[in-house]
């Protein structure tokens, strides 16, 4: 079969790979603790619901909407973004896709042009280097590990700007290293941006709602303003809404930009569905806050979990503090194990070759960090109920400890 250059370059979503086989052994009779998905295992605020079940009623929730969405919440979620971030909104649209992820990809197209650099955080999502290279992009990355919080040495991100870099993505809160960076971070990457006029600032910030330790995430733009001209932000109801299967998501960004967007969207999918669109403009965002308490109370007890189980378990050297959205990622590197897989060749990535036998033999379902831009490694889901999490991570114990 003949398949086009760009497609055959373009690798499967590993997160997809390894929550797809842990359903399989899960339905083959085994007893598996699925630490791979990052979404909850809840419903949405029943208030949603309610305006999703009012909305089939309704003719327009069974047709097209305009192609970047319906205007009355485009304008909504505009407002909504100004009142969070406490910034201004003038010259800025929003432009709503099936999900964050086309939202990037499409922002992506916008913006790059064949050989043109992107810059990437490592600990970065997995879809990012590919979303480049698909639109001709050359993916460069900064690394960062637990010992500076993972929050990249803005010195390293400076040597790497080039004329040819076209833009940065920064993704705080983290997926998958469960932190965001820290305000003065924040303060200094201002600094730096503002030295580099050329490029366009992607900020992802759909986990922006699901942080639960203190200080909450503050933002680039909002130090320095000036950078909102050339800055585009990415936002979803599927972590804060519990939703991720109903395909919702916005980009905020210069109208320019968001027209090019439109351009793209218009001949590729069109405008996202209706009835959600329209049931997320019926809903008061003000209740967002009661339904993600206990969520926030649950994400916390996790972590207080997996810190206790590494303390007690003589793996200590693993723990760093995890503070928001879902995850958390363990270094193989430093455990007892690896030397099993590793051998003379400490250097090779045998991520895949761990979490597959971790799952196999003990049930545990992780997701490989090498896609994460971080060898050796793998994410962690915090969102399992509480009694069976324990398990999981006393299993994860073990098998880390097996010399």
């Amino acid at each position: 079969m003949l398949l086009s250059s760009r497609v055959k370059g373009v690798a499967d979503s590993i997160t997809q790979q390894l929550n797809e086989k842990a359903q399989l052994l899960s339905e083959e009779g085994q007893v598996i603790y699925n630490l791979s998905a990052g979404q909850l295992p809840i419903k949405p605020p029943q208030e949603f619901i309610e305006k999703i079940q009012q909305q089939l009623n309704f003719l327009k929730s069974y047709q097209y909407s305009p192609v970047n969405g319906i205007p009355e919440l485009r304008k909504k979620i505009l407002q909504h973004h100004g009142a969070t971030r406490q910034v201004k909104t003038e010259g800025l649209e929003a432009v709503f896709s099936n999900g964050s992820k086309q939202s990037i990809y499409i922002a992506l197209g916008a913006v790059i042009d064949p050989g043109d650099e992107v810059i990437l955080l490592a600990p970065y999502w997995v879809s990012y280097p590919e979303m480049v290279k698909f639109w001709g992009g050359v993916p460069v990355t900064v690394k960062s590990t637990a010992f500076d919080g993972f929050s990249p040495a803005l010195e390293d991100i400076a040597k790497i700007i080039t004329p040819r870099t076209k833009a940065i993505i920064v993704n705080s809160p983290n997926n998958p290293a469960g932190v965001h960076y820290p305000e003065k971070w924040m303060r200094a990457f201002a600094d730096l941006m503002k030295e580099h006029p050329h490029m366009w600032i992607l900020s992802d910030e759909v986990y922006s709602d699901l942080t639960y330790f203190d200080p909450a995430p503050t933002y680039f733009y909002q130090h320095a303003p000036e950078l909102i001209d050339r800055t585009m932000v990415f936002g979803a109801i599927s972590k804060s809404l519990a939703s991720t299967g109903l395909r919702l998501g916005w980009t905020i960004a210069p109208k320019g930009a968001t027209v090019a967007m439109g351009r793209i969207q218009g001949q590729a999918t069109s405008g996202p569905s209706a009835l959600i669109q329209r049931a997320l403009l019926d809903f008061d965002l003000q209740h967002l806050n009661r339904f993600l308490e206990p969520v926030k109370v649950h994400l916390r007890r996790s972590a207080n979990h997996v810190r206790e189980k590494l303390k007690s378990s003589d793996l200590a050297q693993l723990w760093y503090q995890s503070h928001s959205a879902f995850y958390f990622m363990l270094d193989f590197s430093r455990t007892p194990m690896f030397a099993r897989f590793a051998g003379e060749h400490p250097e090779k990535d045998y991520s895949k070759e761990i979490c597959q036998e971790l799952l196999e033999k003990h049930g545990v379902a992780l997701v490989p960090g090498a896609d994460f831009g971080l060898p050796n490694s793998a994410r962690m889901s915090l969102t399992m109920e509480e009694v069976p999490f324990q398990e999981a991570l006393h299993r994860l114990a073990i098998f880390l400890n097996t010399h």
